[in-house]
């Protein structure tokens, strides 16, 4: 055998350096969701802790929203644009099978010849795209990496089924990650459980949905999803902790995917945290925003105030596959 083959390194540590997001400019309140179904205000309050949503217009498509949040990131960041040298765009709403929508963010963000690829990992995409994007950079193969979720759940959405049609919405947020001084991102705890693959899924596959002249739309078997997100989960998450070797009491932020208001305050105690932790609630106001909904909540909790810049965050995504991700970050 002769020759050898080079390794690449990268940076030894990483961090988010920017994050951002976008919400779709329609407010949809239950009341709009109540003229096609039979049920009222407070049951979807006590079932999903939703009060409204957004759902995008016409001109909010899945690159629009994507590109809006991947401005504001790569500004939080002050990254020059032309130095990412990876996008990767976690979306189920990218209703193209080829090419990926990250080709097209990716020129649009200003580094028109980033490598650029699309993941399918639904509520944990974000998640998948921080772990992923942190490799990348460590690894040598980027510099830096832009990392967005993006949603437009409206388009598969079933406004006739009662079990759902208050729970999707759509947006986007992105976060930009890169070399640090220190550790800013913690190793990922992921996984998937293919058993339960048809707990969440679309109700009809695409030659299904052709056939018929109409949208596919989302199903979800409600009851095993909430005990498997809440018992599974809580684990997850406490795993996520224990790998970056961050205590309870260190941590500032609980920040889960925001499937669920009921799921959240499930995962809060079972994992028995303590007052001084910051829980994100933003699908009070946004709806389940799938890949988003983690990006969206922590700018949220920024724009608000009860986070800063520096605090430890524990993020958790989690969905139809059903796959799972969590990990703990460092607030840029």
């Amino acid at each position: 055998m002769t020759g050898t083959i080079n390794t690449s390194t990268g940076a030894a540590n990483t961090a988010v350096l920017g994050i951002g997001s976008y919400r779709p400019r329609t407010v949809v309140p239950n009341s709009v969701i109540l003229e096609q179904i039979e049920s009222s205000d407070e049951w979807i309050q006590t079932r999903s802790g939703i009060k409204e949503r957004r759902w995008a217009e016409d001109d909010e498509t899945v690159l629009m929203m994507s590109v809006e949040a991947a401005k504001q990131a790569l500004a939080d960041s002050g990254v020059d644009p032309a130095q990412i040298g990876c996008v990767i765009v976690s979306t189920v709403t990218h209703l193209y099978q080829t090419p990926a929508i990250a080709t097209r963010v990716a020129v649009e963000v200003g580094a028109p010849t980033a490598a650029a690829f699309d993941v399918s990992a639904a509520c944990a995409g974000f998640c998948y795209g921080i772990a992923m994007a942190s490799d990348l950079v460590r690894g040598g193969s980027a510099k830096y990496v832009l990392a967005i979720g993006v949603e437009r759940l409206s388009d598969l959405t079933d406004r006739t089924d009662r079990s759902t049609a208050f729970i999707f919405a759509d947006g986007a947020g992105a976060a930009v990650v890169g070399p640090s001084d220190e550790q800013g991102i913690g190793p990922v705890v992921w996984g998937s459980d293919g058993t339960q693959y048809e707990l969440i899924s679309q109700k009809e596959n695409w030659q299904e949905a052709v056939d018929s002249n109409n949208w596919p739309h989302l199903r979800m078997d409600g009851n095993p999803v909430f005990r498997w997100a809440v018992y599974e989960m809580a684990k997850t998450a406490q795993q996520a902790l224990d790998v970056a070797g961050v205590t309870l009491d260190q941590l500032d932020l609980f920040v889960p995917h925001q499937a669920n208001m009921r799921i959240t305050d499930a995962m809060h105690r079972a994992l028995k945290l303590p007052g001084h932790i910051k829980v994100a609630r933003d699908i009070e106001r946004q709806g389940n925003t799938s890949a988003a909904s983690i990006p969206l909540a922590i700018t949220a909790m920024r724009d608000s105030g009860e986070a800063k810049s520096g605090d430890l965050a524990l993020i958790i995504g989690f969905g139809a596959g059903l796959v799972y991700a969590a990990q703990v970050i460092r607030l840029p």
